[in-house]
């Protein structure tokens, strides 16, 4: 009986020994690596227009101004603080359209303080007490579209309702023919801003341009000819 145990014992430590010294195959599986899709960025238009270096220079945070709202542009540009204030109540809670305004695309053209300070005397302090008309002038430099300097010519229907006459591209454009853009295509959330050195006159806008047609008319004229035969008496 020992002689057989021993013998047991002897080949279950060989077994034992021949599994030890074999690797164990271990499978490992990885965790799937996230896939991540990049959106690149559509690059800031520059703005352009005489004035845009100047613009530059005081607002070098420009750039960013295309992720902000449209109200908030407008009012980090000093120099157009007093159409800021009419759009956004400030002149007259009834005449605050700003909330409209950010519910673009618009075309916006901004006068500057000195536009409105141009104003005949007491225009500017009626057009205030008057909510109806301010919020009409203010509209008539609003249109749709999101339309930056090199795009923006062309006849546009305004939110007034009034027609405007853009001209020029670039850093040459005219309004009406009487305001120029001091700096153009500043870029919001929901707008392209127009700095410009004069208030547009809705009473002045282009007649609406309607398109041309020629119609011929055709007239057919028929001629009787009655033969009167007399009888002899």
């Amino acid at each position: 009986m020992q002689i057989r145990t021993g013998k047991a014992l002897g080949a279950a430590a060989a077994v034992a020994a021949i599994a030890v010294s074999i690797p164990l195959s271990v499978t490992a599986y990885a965790e799937p690596t996230p896939t991540t899709t990049t959106t690149p960025e559509t690059p800031v238009a520059d703005p352009q227009g005489p004035g845009c270096d100047a613009f530059k220079k005081a607002h070098p945070e420009w750039k960013a101004m295309a992720k902000q709202k449209t109200g908030a542009v407008l009012a980090a540009i000093p120099e157009i603080s007093t159409f800021s204030s009419a759009v956004t109540g400030q002149l007259n809670p009834e005449s605050n359209i700003i909330g409209v305004l950010e519910n673009g695309p618009y075309v916006i053209f901004a006068p500057t303080n000195d536009a409105f300070a141009e104003l005949p005397p007491g225009q500017f302090d009626a057009l205030k007490a008057d909510p109806a008309a301010l919020t009409h002038l203010l509209y008539y430099h609003v249109f749709l579209g999101l339309l930056g300097p090199d795009d923006v010519e062309g006849q546009q229907p305004t939110q007034a309702g009034e027609q405007l006459a853009v001209k020029g591209s670039g850093g040459d454009i005219k309004v009406n023919e009487t305001a120029k853009v001091v700096c153009g295509g500043i870029t919001a959330s929901e707008a392209r801003i127009y700095i410009i050195d004069k208030v547009l006159d809705p009473a002045a806008a282009p007649t609406a341009l309607t398109p041309s047609a020629t119609s011929t008319t055709t007239t057919t004229t028929t001629t009787t000819t009655t033969t009167t035969t007399e009888q002899p008496a």
